[in-house]
């Protein structure tokens, strides 16, 4: 590969999971986000107790987001060849650990009642 673009990611992406399942998981982590961030907006900050259970959930994310890319990609752990694919692996876990971080802390702030501020 000569040049490298946005672009260029993109469609890797898309040929990876498909047109529709990857628009749909873009989606949703903008939507996802999106909530995130008008709730932090909304409660001047983070709440505490919520923002901890949502960690415990951490663990749990990014092992499913390891074991969704290696069903994609149709791959296993001892395909891993070098210090970039351990680096990738790393990184796949991270977002996978955040993202069911932000899916858990927006579930718990709109289910449960919004606190009292206090002043």
């Amino acid at each position: 590969m000569e040049t490298f673009s946005f672009l260029t990611l993109l469609a890797v992406f898309e040929e990876m999971y498909g047109r529709g399942l990857f628009w749909t998981m873009a989606v949703l982590s903008a939507l996802f986000g999106l909530l995130f961030l008008a709730l932090v907006i909304r409660d001047r900050g983070l709440v505490s107790h919520h923002f901890v259970r949502a960690q415990l959930l951490s663990p749990v994310g990014a092992v499913l987001a390891i074991a969704f890319v290696q069903w994609i990609t149709n791959s296993h752990l001892y395909h891993i060849g070098g210090a970039i694919d351990v680096v990738v692996l790393i990184g796949i876990g991270v977002i996978g650990g955040a993202g069911i971080t932000m899916v858990a802390y927006v579930a718990q702030a709109l289910i449960s009642p919004r606190a009292a501020h206090r002043d």
